[in-house]
């Protein structure tokens, strides 16, 4: 076998890069846990007064530190030994507020590794895995991930590029958010439109009763356990999913019931990743993270399903459009986007 010098070379330094990347992640999740980036959030500080902020050990805080200062997480002053963060860093790190707060992302990836081992008999078999048989932690990482994306855009953008909805919500309308797991779409927009009437739906009952344990007093939001394909109620003005239609074994059958029990005038809105239509106009950043996460998570959803549909993380626009068309509605159209989500509109 003939080797290329320069080839191999450069495909070791993204090697090296990655375990790095791999190795450092677990000590994202640990500064989170441990609130040491919302402590150097507060200002620069030495790995002793780090350390003492966070009632932690300095010789774990110095290695910690230093492992995010050569990862470009953290600022590293050589001059005064102190590390501190940008604000960039920050908003990403240590301000769960953030519309680009990214530990959730990170959290998700202690299930990840820890479900290998069924994920390498999914394969094996070719069987599915119910959302339930992950580890629990999964389920939070996945709902703080997507909440900041969601705080930022849905209430501000997503909701007032749909034609005349924002309208509907105002003066009152009756809106089912499917496969809304632990809620936080659903109570962003009760508490947006005190008007309205919010029901969030998912077949996950543990996301069910931890989501109603967040209503805390809202007269206008509950949460059921149902599937998508014959959740309960009629006459909605409006159906949201998302993050979640690429997920479901039956997309067609979601669409087909949401189509039933939508008003005449209704509309479907759909959040999915952002994605090409083919396998080269994915092939960046942003959709190597949806095919990773596809295949540790969404298909094996996906595949443990009636219907065995597995349409995967990035499945694109026209797919997309085929599986709601064939639900019965006639119009779709991309409302909005951003680099991680498109956001479409569909009605009957």
């Amino acid at each position: 076998m003939d080797v290329n010098a320069d080839k191999l070379n450069a495909l070791l330094g993204k090697v090296v890069n990655e375990l790095g990347a791999a190795s450092n992640a677990a000590l994202v999740i640990l500064g989170d846990k441990l609130g040491l980036f919302r402590a150097l959030a507060l200002g620069a500080a030495t790995p002793a007064e780090l350390a003492a902020r966070t009632g932690t050990f300095e010789r774990y805080v110095r290695e910690w530190l230093s492992a995010q200062a050569a990862s470009g997480f953290v600022e590293f002053d050589a001059t005064t030994g102190c590390f501190s963060l940008s604000p960039e860093q920050a908003a990403v790190f240590a301000d769960d507020d953030s519309p680009v707060a990214m530990a959730g992302g990170f959290a998700m990836l202690t299930a990840v590794y820890h479900d290998e081992p069924k994920l390498a008999e999914a394969f094996r078999t070719g069987r599915g895995m119910h959302w339930g048989e992950h580890c629990t932690c999964l389920f939070c990482g996945v709902e703080r991930f997507f909440r900041s994306g969601y705080r930022g855009h849905l209430v501000a953008e997503w909701l007032p590029a749909l034609d005349g909805v924002v309208e509907k919500l105002q003066r009152g309308a009756r809106v089912a958010d499917v496969g809304c797991g632990h809620g936080a779409s659903t109570l962003l927009m009760a508490d947006a439109f005190p008007n309205s009437e919010f029901i969030g739906v998912d077949y996950h009952a543990a996301s069910i009763a931890h989501a109603n344990g967040l209503v805390e007093g809202r007269g206008n939001v509950r949460f059921e356990v149902g599937r998508a394909q014959d959740f309960e109620g009629r006459d909605y003005d409006l159906v949201t999913l998302f993050d979640a239609l690429h997920d479901m074994g039956d997309p067609v059958g979601a669409t087909t019931h949401i189509r039933s029990v939508l008003k005449g005038d209704g509309t479907l809105m759909l959040v999915e990743p952002a994605a090409g239509d083919s396998l080269a106009e994915n092939l960046n950043p942003v959709g190597r993270v949806y095919y990773a996460g596809s295949t540790h998570i969404c298909v094996p959803t996906a595949l443990s399903q009636d219907g065995g549909t597995a349409l995967g993380a990035q499945a694109g626009p026209r797919r997309i459009a085929e599986v709601v068309q064939s639900g019965g509605f006639s119009t779709f159209r991309q409302a909005a986007s951003t680099p991680f989500n498109m956001i479409i509109e569909a009605r009957p």
